[in-house]
Formats: C-alpha cells, sequence, structure tokens
C-alpha cells in the first residue's frame, strides 16, 4: 500500500484559504500598489491581539518578548528592546532579519536574550560582527521590535515529516555528513531541509497568487502596525533596518507602508541584470519574485516609497553581489533622488558581513533621520 503522501505546508495548512478568502493589501499610492499587487501582498486582518510574556532589564536595555496570531499559520514571537528608564514617546525602528541560509531561528539573532539558541549566536558571530544589532539599537535611544518572520522561526513550516522531494533531498544531505563525519546539529538538519523546502513554498505562493517576498511582507506589515500601536512608541516616528534578505524587506516595507520615515538596506541592492548569468543561484525568492523586474528595477523600488530616506550600504567585496551591479545601483540611486536627501550611498570593502563600523553608521542615520533626542548620563554626558 503506497503510504500517504505529507502535507507540502505543514503547519500552514490554512494558507491557501486565507489568501483565496482575503483581499490584497491596500497600498497608500498608485506606486505602491503595483509593488504590493507584483508580490501578491494579502491583506491583514484588524490589530491582533499582543500577548506580553516576560520582561527583562539588563545593561542598559529592556527586552519583552512578545506574540501574536496572525490570519494563519504558528504564532509569532517578537522582542520589544528600549532603553532602560526613558520615558515614551521613543521613535520606532523595525529590525528584520536576515534570511541567512537559517529559518531554524529567526529575530533572535539580532537580540540580547537571557538564553539564545546556539544557531543564533553563530548568526550573530557569522554575520553581524557579533553584536545583538536590535539590542544596540535600543540603546540608542529606540523602541525596537524585532520579529520572526513567515517561513523563519516560530512562523517555521513543520518539517518534522517532510514532504516527499524536500525528503529526498535532505536524505543526501544526511548521507553527505556520514562521509565527512560530521554530527548535524537540530538546527543543521532543519535549515538542509528548509533550503529545499523553500522551492516548495514558492511553488505554493505562485499558485495562491502571492510570492514569498509577498508572504513575508505580510508579516512585516503586520508586525509594524503592532509596534505603531504599542505604548511609548511615537508612530508618526518609525524606522526599519535590515541586513541581507532584511536588507530587501526593508526596502519592501518602506515601498508599501507611508509609516516609515527611514529605511536601512544593507548589502541588498543590485541591479537585476548584474544578477544573469552566473548570480542567480546566490539568492533566494525574497530577492527573485517573478515578474518584479517588469516594474522597473531593483534600486528603482526606491522611488515608489511616500515618505522614506533611505541609506544603502554595499560591501564591494560581497560574494553574493558583483561589484559592477553594486555600483551601477549606486549610479542609477544618486540619478533618481538628485536634488533630493531621499538616498544616501556608502560603499564599504569587505564582504558580506554588517560589520560593526556599518552598524554605527547605519544608527547614526536613523538618529539624525528620525530626530532622536541623545540619551544623557550624568557621569558621562551624551551616550
Amino acid at each position: 500500500m503506497t503510504p500517504a503522501r505529507p502535507s507540502a505546508i505543514a503547519g500552514y495548512n490554512d494558507w491557501p484559504a486565507y489568501v483565496r478568502n482575503n483581499p490584497r493589501h491596500q497600498a497608500p499610492t498608485a506606486a505602491a500598489q503595483e509593488l504590493s499587487d507584483a508580490l501578491g501582498v494579502p491583506c491583514a486582518d484588524a490589530l491582533p491581539e499582543v500577548t506580553v510574556h516576560w520582561e527583562e532589564t539588563y545593561d542598559g536595555a529592556t527586552t519583552s518578548q512578545l506574540s501574536w496570531q496572525l490570519g494563519f499559520g504558528p504564532r509569532t514571537t517578537g522582542w520589544l528592546v528600549r532603553p532602560a528608564g526613558r520615558p515614551g514617546p521613543l521613535p520606532g525602528v523595525l529590525a528584520l532579519h536576515c534570511h541567512g541560509g537559517n529559518k531554524f531561528g529567526g529575530a533572535d539573532r539580532l537580540v540580547d536574550l537571557p538564553e539564545s539558541h546556539p544557531s543564533a549566536a553563530a548568526a550573530r558571530a557569522g554575520l553581524y560582527d557579533g553584536r545583538a544589532l536590535a539590542t544596540d539599537i535600543a540603546r540608542r535611544g529606540f523602541a525596537v521590535l524585532a520579529h520572526d518572520t513567515f517561513a523563519w522561526g516560530s512562523r517555521k513550516f513543520d518539517l518534522s515529516t517532510p514532504p516527499w522531494r524536500t525528503a529526498a533531498a535532505a536524505a543526501a544531505r544526511q548521507a553527505q555528513w556520514r562521509e565527512d563525519g560530521v554530527v548535524p546539529t537540530d538546527a543543521d538538519q532543519y535549515n538542509a531541509a528548509a533550503g529545499f523546502h523553500e522551492d516548495t513554498v514558492a511553488k505554493a505562493a505562485g499558485l495562491l497568487g502571492t510570492s514569498l517576498a509577498g508572504m513575508v511582507a505580510y508579516d512585516d506589515l503586520a508586525a509594524l502596525e503592532i509596534l505603531a500601536a504599542l505604548p511609548g512608541v511615537d508612530p508618526e516616528n518609525l524606522g526599519c533596518i535590515g541586513f541581507s534578505g532584511g536588507g530587501g524587506r526593508s526596502l519592501a516595507l518602506a515601498a508599501l507602508s507611508p509609516r516609515i520615515r527611514a529605511a536601512v538596506v544593507t548589502c541588498m541592492m543590485t541591479t537585476f541584470e548584474s544578477l544573469l548569468p552566473a548570480y542567480l543561484d546566490a539568492h533566494s525568492w525574497l530577492l527573485q519574485t517573478p515578474g518584479l523586474w517588469r516594474l522597473g528595477d531593483w534600486p528603482e523600488l526606491t522611488g515608489r516609497s511616500a515618505a522614506a530616506r533611505f541609506l544603502v550600504q554595499y560591501a564591494l567585496a560581497d560574494e553574493l553581489f558583483p561589484e559592477d551591479g553594486m555600483r551601477q545601483a549606486h549610479h542609477l540611486l544618486e540619478s533618481l533622488h538628485a536634488g533630493t536627501d531621499k538616498y544616501t550611498g556608502a560603499l564599504w570593502p569587505g564582504g558580506h558581513i554588517f560589520t560593526g563600523p556599518m552598524q554605527d553608521e547605519a544608527l547614526e542615520f536613523l538618529a539624525h533621520t528620525l530626530a532622536l533626542r541623545p540619551i544623557y548620563n550624568t557621569s558621562q554626558g551624551p551616550l
């Protein structure tokens, strides 16, 4: 007897009905609506109820673990980090985690937590110069929300019984590990399966008239509304920041929501043409949504934002992007936003890492653009 095929979208079996039965996201402008429609962003339900699970103050930052339930799939975990003892209203920042080939975790790589999974610590060490980005931003005087997005962390798919195609590919990886004498961790095993499974998620999304990037944008738009509604947050003074895949999320969010006044896009800018033919397999479905090029080039999407100013940081030795593509994008952005303060470009040496100096530059940009007042300490002066 042939065994029953497992669900290819376990943990999200209610996703198709939600997308079919809900209208599309309504963007503030025609230009933003074109992007929303190209990505297939569903319309969010009413603002979800937020549960606070715990709160702890350590080393100048107060961290709260939050959760909320969106219209489908697993419950979302997020962390709100604020400067300890700083009264609101504070400017708010949505910190958007990278792809990183690590879907076992999500925003935990951005937050200094009492206990972190080793996969979060490894992502922080390898991609963020060892720094907890969201916590560092909060210590500068911001209210920062870092959340797991669609298909990552608390919002990941259930691959305990993987669909057959994913299972076959994961079995081959397991065989290679055994041959190499590698004992994989639970995160290693999940991330290997999730890497293969992303194609299946993209197929499902396309069939439903959406995309992986569109579903991630749905989660990010909901998190932005939650941040804007939290006590002590100034809803008129919001920004977002992201590295790598998080940088792509930052660009999309700034284009889709008029709430964003400042957006940092780090190591996620090039021209689409520069990806052909050699760099296509360097990127996930977060960047390569079918048909997106019809709206214009990737840098040109910044022009669809109603209110945001952008800092775009390039790493000129980034192994995921050709240098000429990054330089072309920089020149295109300079031309597109000539005579305005909407674009600042920063070309850095080095590879695909959000270094400490790059993070410092990004935080200065957010502080300047969101008109952050300095934090004072009586013994040290401005921090």
